[in-house]
């Protein structure tokens, strides 16, 4: 699985593709977070291109934030199953990506945050340590 995800990877690629790279990025992240938690966790996190395509507009956004919620939160705790030293969860999402918005950078930290942790757990899928 990857683990070369970052932040000006993420707004260069995203910029240059008019924003198809990030869609491609969180949908690959989707699929892997249930390769790696659900034999753990028995739980399944949506794809994010239906989120994206078909649940974020039907419900006005509300969904996505569920689902944003919900990712960060398995990805906690998901690090903290492996012990990888690395804070991240679901306030990790409101308080910077939320929050955050409030001082402009708030977004961009989260983005770096979550592409760190998720290169982690990536990196711990592929060093064998299931």
């Amino acid at each position: 699985m990857r683990t070369n995800r970052g932040l000006i990877k993420m707004i260069l690629l995203g910029m240059i593709t008019f924003g198809i790279y990030p869609l491609v990025v969180y949908s690959h992240i989707s699929e892997e977070i249930n390769v790696i938690a659900t034999p753990h966790d028995g739980r399944r996190t949506m794809h994010f291109c239906l989120l994206f395509f078909i649940f974020s507009w039907l419900t006005l956004g509300i969904a996505t934030f569920v689902w944003w919620h919900r990712i960060c939160d398995r990805t906690g705790n998901e690090l903290k199953r492996r012990n990888l030293p690395y804070s991240f969860g679901a306030s990790t999402f409101w308080l910077w990506n939320i929050l955050g918005s409030l001082i402009i950078i708030g977004p961009f930290v989260f983005i770096h945050k979550h592409m760190k942790a998720m290169n982690y757990l990536n990196g711990d899928w592929n060093a064998g340590f299931r």
